[in-house]
């Protein structure tokens, strides 16, 4: 036989050997390998959007707590929820100056980072189902009117 002749053959059981390595074995679990499986789960990122790790420093165009807050939220999903009835401590805090300190954040969940630009006299607010954050004014003892 031609060389070329049995070369179609040899790429279509190679072909088919791989395929054939990675298959569906049992609900949750794929075969990688002979002796090899893979659980298939959702990442935890996956499942909750705001655990995303965020790291970075903020362009010196942003100027604002809720410009960063925008930025930060902007590949995640989320909104900031808008602004209204019930939601004046949000538009306080949102027209705040960036603070410095605030402008290089260090790896942590998107979360962290959210209650980190908020600072201790707001409490974050999540709306899963909107896709929404919001910010309250916390009203423990100690806090600021």
């Amino acid at each position: 036989m031609h060389p070329n002749v049995c070369r179609p053959v040899h790429l279509a059981l190679i072909a088919f050997g791989l395929l054939g390595t990675i298959s569906r074995t049992d609900a949750g679990e794929t075969t990688v390998g002979r002796y090899s499986t893979l659980r298939i789960l959702p990442t935890q990122a996956q499942e909750d959007l705001l655990s995303v790790p965020v790291a970075g420093t903020l362009p010196p165009s942003v100027t604002r707590v809720g410009e960063a807050v925008e930025r930060l939220l902007a590949p995640s999903g989320y909104r900031l929820a808008p602004a209204g009835v019930g939601r004046e401590a949000q538009a306080d805090l949102v027209a705040l100056p960036l603070p410095a300190a605030h402008r290089t954040l260090a790896p942590l969940p998107l979360r962290a980072a959210l209650v980190v630009l908020a600072g201790p006299g707001y409490r974050l607010v999540e709306d899963p189902v909107r896709r929404l954050i919001a910010f309250e004014r916390c009203t423990r003892a100690g806090a600021a009117p």
